[in-house]
């Protein structure tokens, strides 16, 4: 991979970002080659000042050498991997996205990006329902073959690490801060787990990046692009979930999406990408059939949890995944209305259901 400074270095030039490492890639320019100084530039390659100035900067070996000097130190210090474009373990489906990072800084397994994956995303502030609907999905999709990808984030995203790590499976966590930080801090044990679990945490950020609004919506390219497919769980019409599905789009990539209840604004991102062409899925079948041929196999996931409960309990198959007033349960179960109470507590404190007010919704 040559040496690593140089890789640091060139994604660190101002004005030079994926895209334009990218493109250069393309024309037979490989980053490290900006900083070389017997390195001939052709005539159509012209680079802003700041760059410029950066490029003379790192062969004096001034600030920009010391840095990228400093972050390899630190890799090799912690035991971090960085992946360049030119590594033979770069993972395949991400150099085919139109912006690949040039550079992959790794904690934890190295090879675990270069194997088939499902990316699982969806909302920040999830309810209790689609929480424990993300976690279900991901425990049959793990045990089917597929790394679980995602991004790290409360709600969805950690619902889904978490049914990995429970299950024994590594998972993989695409981060949009460098790998010293932990965002949010509340996920630094799971992000502890990931790696005691085998799993990897990624980052295309250098190390002290703190978590800037912009890195983001940047970070689920890759969320995206190392998968081969993304499920979306509950998200806003105007979220992080939604441009992550519809960048999986454009990268050719398959998209699924849990429809939910019209009353539900967290359903509405779904609905909208149901509409957009994702394919609407009810059960972790649905979606292991259609990756099938891709993995290669198809693992039987365990029978529907939703279909053994309601044969286990007659009172949970009466009750909805949507509110419906308490008076509507009394009626179709004949129950009196303390006996009721007591039995739907019970559901409550299982994890079953949620009450709200005189209101009851099933949530598993």
């Amino acid at each position: 991979m040559g040496d690593p400074r140089d890789w640091i270095a060139a994604t660190l030039l101002p004005g030079i970002g994926p895209v334009t490492l990218h493109r250069l890639r393309q024309e037979g320019i490989a980053a490290p080659q900006l900083l070389d100084p017997h390195f001939e530039y052709p005539s159509q390659l012209s680079l802003r000042a700041p760059a410029q100035a950066a490029i003379r900067d790192y062969q004096r070996k001034g600030n920009l050498y010391r840095e990228a000097c400093r972050l390899a130190e630190l890799a090799e210090r912690n035991g971090w991997h960085l992946l360049t474009f030119d590594d033979a373990r770069y993972p395949q489906l991400l150099r085919e996205i139109a912006d690949p990072p040039a550079l992959l800084w790794l904690a934890g397994a190295v090879e675990l990006p270069g194997l088939p994956q499902l990316a699982v995303v969806g909302s920040r502030h999830a309810s209790r329902g689609g929480v424990a609907q993300a976690y279900r999905f991901c425990v049959d999709l793990a045990a089917g073959g597929l790394v679980i990808t995602s991004g790290l984030a409360r709600g969805i995203d950690a619902a889904a690490h978490q049914a990995a790590v429970d299950q024994g499976r590594p998972t993989l966590a695409v981060l949009g801060t460098g790998l010293d930080i932990r965002y949010p801090r509340a996920n630094s044990r799971l992000a502890e787990q990931i790696l005691d679990g085998g799993g990897t945490l990624l980052t295309e950020y250098p190390p002290g990046t703190r978590p800037l609004q912009q890195n983001f919506p940047r970070r689920n390219r890759i969320i995206s692009g190392l998968s081969v497919g993304t499920l979306v769980v509950e998200a806003a019409l105007k979220s992080g979930s939604l441009i992550t599905a519809r960048q999986a789009l454009e990268q050719g990539r398959e998209v699924f999406a849990l429809p939910g209840s019209i009353h539900n604004p967290m359903s509405r991102g779904c609905h909208a990408l149901i509409r957009e062409g994702a394919l609407l899925v009810e059960s972790s079948r649905d979606i292991l059939a259609e990756l099938a041929p891709l993995l290669g196999t198809f693992v039987e996931p365990p029978a529907d949890p939703v279909e053994e409960a309601d044969a286990a309990d007659p009172l949970l198959a009466q009750i909805p995944f949507e509110p419906l007033p308490f008076d509507h349960i009394a009626a179709a179960t004949g129950m009196a209305a303390a006996e009721l109470q007591t039995a739907l507590m019970r559901l409550e404190l299982e994890g079953k259901v949620e009450l709200r007010g005189g209101y009851i919704q099933r949530i598993a």
